[in-house]
């Protein structure tokens, strides 16, 4: 009997060291070798209150605002109201909205949460750029305590910083609400984020995060993740970046109208969490302390 068993672990071993090999020759040769940075025209410009076009800055650009609000929307026309209203409520003593506080790029094909705050971070002209969910979960003034987080970092190395909201604070709360099945898909990704890509961070998934100038521009240049699990890829390259990182606890409440399926989407974003460490152990991707963004 022994005999069978230690053969059939072996050869469990095996299939197992095939199957990550596959996978891996699959990841490097699926993998996109740069970021994807291209803007189309469409994208360039943007609508002044006369309706005219107006051309976007560039984040390379000297900052000319303090703070510049980054936040993704697709159909989001029953929350984004609502969610607009607090912050510039917030920011601005209920002034109503102009092109000099809201500019909307519209994109010319969806290419994700990722992609679209990328291109807005790309188009900033803050000091300072916080990036937010367009259902309003976290309340806004919560960016004080961002604010304080990232001020405690000082001094920053190179101007690069970035504090990121956490609701991991709340963790025992949200299990007592949710089922077995949806509270073990949490624990098994949080796993493979903290066994895969990043470590020390409880909450990579929060939309709530503030950046300074320089870290945004540094860490969003070297994105290759568009969709649901580019918050990951976000942070394992601010890591490899030594760029110092607050985790700081934010108010959050869970808003209606979520666009992820717990079980698909969960495991999508296992697959790129994989794919993630993959591809930079095999060098499919490279992080380089001078990149280059068209």
């Amino acid at each position: 009997m022994a005999p069978l068993l230690l053969q059939l672990a072996v050869l469990g071993a095996a299939l197992v060291a095939v199957a990550l090999v596959l996978i891996s020759i699959v990841a490097f040769i699926t993998a996109t070798k740069m970021p994807p940075l291209h803007q189309h025209e469409e994208e360039k410009f943007f609508l002044n209150a006369k309706g005219q076009k107006e051309t976007l800055p560039s984040i390379r650009d000297s900052p000319t605002k303090q703070l510049s609000v980054v936040v993704p929307s697709y159909n989001e026309e029953h929350r984004l109201p609502v969610m607009m209203d607090e912050a510039l409520g917030y920011l601005e003593k209920r002034q109503r909205y102009g092109s000099d506080k809201v500019r909307v790029i519209t994109l010319v094909k969806n290419r994700g949460k990722g992609g679209a705050i990328r291109m807005g971070i790309f188009c900033s002209r803050g000091e300072k750029i916080l990036m937010a969910d367009a259902d309003g979960a976290t309340k806004f003034p919560d960016i004080e305590k961002l604010e304080k987080g990232l001020s405690d970092l000082q001094p920053w190395p190179d101007q690069m910083a970035i504090a990121c909201g956490s609701r991991a604070h709340l963790e025992k709360e949200s299990i007592a609400q949710r089922s077995y099945f949806r509270t073990l898909l949490m624990y098994g990704f949080h796993f493979l984020v903290w066994f895969l890509c990043v470590k020390g961070i409880r909450d990579t998934q929060c939309g709530f995060k503030l950046f300074t100038r320089e870290a945004a521009s540094r860490t969003f240049s070297s994105l290759h993740i568009e969709r649901w699990a580019f918050d990951v890829e976000l942070l394992y390259i601010a890591q490899f970046f030594k760029i110092p990182i607050a985790e700081i606890a934010v108010n959050w409440t869970e808003i209606e109208g979520s666009k992820l399926v717990p079980f698909w989407s969960w495991l999508q974003m296992g697959k790129d969490l994989l794919f993630i460490r993959l591809r930079y152990l095999t060098g499919a991707w490279r992080l380089e302390h001078t990149q280059k963004m068209n």
